[in-house]
């Protein structure tokens, strides 16, 4: 038997998995955890005011490391705070690992007042959970946590991590070797070749996952030249290759109605590292089920889409970059704020967007941008933005990292600020400040509800009063300025670039009409 105590062994175990940031809003059960991260320097931990926060770090920091990050989570409470953004990590199919604490074994049955069913909430993001049974199981528990985590096809595990099992004597144990699953292979390449060839324009490719690597967008471009064939990236891509040197495809549209023409015309609709397209939520009168009518849907596997390009002969890809439009002048819109971000984003830049509907002009302002690296709101839950940023910047700090974020949205994690101040991460956010809850006005008029009165309109608008993020962001610790013009936004964001550390800009950007 070890000296170690479960804490120092969970640890260990993580570390040796190639685990070593942990994203943490501890409490009294997680003390003993906390305790022993001085005995591993190694393990870096980052404090988050809030588990949204921590879980949406995590997430950004998988997608751009390409590895699991730890959260710390205290008890069933603290999970419950970060589902939101666990939601999020699922659909972008990203590792974490989170480490949940409970009440020591044999204080559960008193029925404190923090006890719950922490096994329900752990699966309700359809992740593994791993309860160890004795203190000596910690080892093998984590071990399998991390293995879930990074196989196939990946996503959340979760450790429930009992106090007394922490701080008591535990046994390293031996590694629990990895279970590897095998992805599904989807159509084999010679018959995916065929049928390329013979539905030409009428087959469409819907790229995810892997599939948005900049290789990937090139090997799909390449069987487009090749066939006639069409393509477009899924709606909400975890992280997707943009930028000059790599081919534009448009996303599927959000709104069902345009995602319809999008796919109008297509009888066979290969999936490569997508979800089958329906729309976000029901509308009355309208279809769910986006795929068109006597349309097949087959998969193909995004490791064989380069091996597709090659069997067909397809030409190499000739990239064919954008023009970037000019700098813009006069008050910010929600056009030519997204001109000055394309204009002087600068390469290799990797942004968060949650700027919701006021991004809509973004996929095209910033097709000839410098290259980089693109992060969505994979789940549709809200508050990603500026959590994932701040993962993003942890697991790549030679890397600028700009969180375009809708006013509404950032408000649920706006303490993510603070950890970007403390860590002096290098984030420029830039708030998309319309004063309204846009996407949810556009929403009222969609599912053809009638609400004119000042009590609906009450709970779609953020006025009254107005919200000041110039002073909340220096409350937190961030630099912050104001933009209302498109001179003002360039200045303001050539300025946040140059410096180290994180700023943020209010920018001032009327609603779109919808």
């Amino acid at each position: 038997m070890s000296t170690s105590t479960g804490a120092q062994v969970a640890i260990a175990r993580l570390l040796a998995a190639g685990v070593d940031v942990c994203f943490a809003n501890p409490g009294t059960s997680e003390m003993h955890f906390v305790a022993a991260l001085d005995s591993a320097p190694e393990m870096r931990p980052v404090l988050c005011l809030f588990e949204g926060v921590a879980t949406g770090a995590a997430d950004g920091y998988a997608r751009i490391a390409a590895r699991p990050a730890a959260t710390l989570l205290h008890l069933g409470p603290g999970m419950a705070n970060g589902l939101a953004n666990l939601h999020n990590a699922r659909r972008a199919l990203s590792p974490v690992v989170n480490i949940v604490g409970d009440h020591a074994t044999y204080h559960k049955a008193l029925d404190a007042p923090l006890e719950s069913d922490i096994e329900a909430l752990a699966e309700w993001v359809h992740g593994s959970v791993h309860r160890p049974a004795t203190p000596d199981d910690v080892a093998a528990a984590v071990d399998s946590a991390v293995h879930s985590a990074t196989g196939e096809p990946g996503g959340v595990a979760s450790v429930i991590l009992p106090a007394d099992f922490s701080w008591g004597p535990a046994n390293a144990g031996v590694p629990v070797p990895p279970q590897r699953q095998s992805a599904s292979s989807g159509m084999r390449i010679e018959a995916a070749a065929r049928l390329l060839r013979e539905r030409g324009p009428h087959a469409l490719l819907l790229l995810g996952g892997p599939a948005d690597s900049a290789a990937g967008l090139i090997a799909a471009a390449r069987i487009v030249a090749a066939t006639g064939a069409r393509a477009l990236v899924e709606t909400f891509p975890a992280r997707v290759a943009r930028g000059r040197g790599v081919p534009h495809f448009e996303r599927l549209a959000y709104l069902g109605e345009q995602a319809t023409e999008q796919l109008s015309g297509t009888t066979d609709l290969i999936l490569v590292g997508a979800r089958s397209p329906v729309s976000f939520f029901a509308y009355p009168g309208k279809p769910g089920d986006l795929v068109p009518p006597g349309a097949t849907v087959h998969a193909v596997a995004a490791s064989d889409l380069e091996k597709l390009a090659d069997h067909l002969g397809a030409p190499p890809y000739v990239d064919a970059p954008s023009d970037l439009a000019a700098l813009p002048s006069g008050p910010l819109n929600a056009q030519n704020w997204a001109q000055v971000i394309a204009a002087l984003l600068p390469e290799d830049a990797i942004i968060s967007d949650e700027a919701n509907t006021s991004g809509f002009f973004l996929p095209t302002a910033t097709a000839g941008s410098a290259s980089h690296d693109l992060l969505t709101l994979t789940g549709g839950a809200i508050g990603q933005g500026l959590p994932v940023a701040v993962g993003a910047a942890v697991a790549a700090p030679h890397r600028p990292v700009i969180a375009l974020q809708a006013d509404g949205s950032a408000l649920y994690t706006i303490s993510a600020l603070w950890t970007m101040a403390r860590e002096q991460l290098d984030v420029t956010v830039v708030i998309l400040n319309n004063h309204a809850y846009a996407i949810l006005q556009m929403e009222l008029q969609r599912v053809g509800a009638a609400a004119a009165g000042e009590q609906s309109r009450s709970l779609l608008e953020l006025g009254h009063p107005d919200i000041d993020f110039g002073s909340i962001a220096q409350g937190f610790g961030v630099p912050a300025t104001q933009a209302s013009t498109a001179e003002e936004l360039a200045e303001q964001f050539r300025a946040a670039l140059a410096e180290p550390g994180p700023h943020l800009i209010d920018a001032a950007v009327p609603g779109l009409s919808v």
